[in-house]
């Protein structure tokens, strides 16, 4: 669609026709949280856990949710059933909405609600079946990453560091321990056990989380959250990365140096294979 309809403060309309006050603090200051909710065959996977973060994210910055929880789902489906393709991304912005420019919160705003969806093309087989390069890079966002924040400049760097280096993702590491990626949380796997580091407030807690704990189970993977170092990054077996629009996504080579045998390991394989499933059956 050249200009698909989006969702703008209670009114479906057409995309370029959507318009916000200069005013509004999500413009001004980035004072605003986003939530991206994967469709497959027109059905939302994993909602639940999405608009669950969507509200932590929301009371973490003190913007009272202007929806309940079944309203903000009837408005995932309303603005994805007006997309024409089976497979999207539905994307929610919400900011505190528009006042006068002084950084405190003001009184008495109405948030700014936006959502919009686009078609998701989750990686090719040929990708993954070859795996991609990352680079490393010295994480050096705000401390409180947990926050699906739309201040996201720390992240646009990162991406455009990896971007620049023809690689797909940036690896960032805090004080010589793994954090995640600019756009995705990043696992390890040694001796056939995978690691992640723990849920703080260095990094944003992917849905994929609790899902790789499920998958992990399902398949019988040890799974473990620990702080990780750079070293340990390195010699790893196999590196993984995980978010809504990579879903699972092996990594074989960080900087200059080959991780693993160079090729997609078995846990990747058997990950994969478990989102695959958890996928169809929604």
């Amino acid at each position: 669609m050249d200009d698909p309809l989006v969702y703008l403060n209670g009114e479906m309309t057409p995309l370029s026709e959507a318009k916000i006050s200069v005013l509004d603090r999500g413009f001004i200051f980035g004072d605003g949280v986003y939530e991206v909710v994967p469709i497959y065959q027109r059905k939302a996977f994993r909602a639940e856990q999405h608009i669950a973060r969507l509200f932590r994210s929301l009371a973490a910055i003190e913007i009272d949710s202007p929806h309940t929880r079944e309203e903000w789902m009837a408005l995932v489906n309303q603005v994805s059933s007006a997309h024409p393709v089976e497979d999207q991304l539905v994307y929610i912005q919400v900011t505190r909405g528009v006042a006068k420019r002084l950084h405190a919160f003001p009184k008495d705003t109405t948030p700014t609600v936006f959502i919009m969806t686009s078609h998701h093309t989750p990686p090719s087989s040929e990708v993954r079946a070859k795996g991609v390069a990352c680079v490393s890079i010295e994480d050096k966002r705000w401390l409180r990453c947990e926050i699906k924040s739309i201040s996201l400049l720390g992240n646009v760097l990162a991406a455009q560091y990896a971007s620049e280096q023809s690689a797909v993702e940036s690896i960032q590491f805090r004080d010589g321990f793994l954090t995640e990626g600019a756009a995705c949380n990043v696992w390890i796997v040694k001796d056939g056990k995978l690691a992640g580091p723990p849920k703080d407030n260095l990094i944003l807690e992917g849905i994929r989380y609790g899902l790789m704990e499920e998958l992990c189970k399902a398949e019988g993977v040890p799974l473990e959250f620990r702080r990780i170092t750079r070293d340990e990054v390195f010699s790893a077996d196999e590196v993984i990365l995980s978010s809504a629009g990579k879903e699972v996504l092996p990594v074989v080579r960080i900087d200059e140096q080959t991780i693993g045998s160079g090729k997609p390991g078995a846990i990747f394989g058997k990950l994969y294979a478990a989102y695959q499933l958890a996928k169809a059956k929604k």
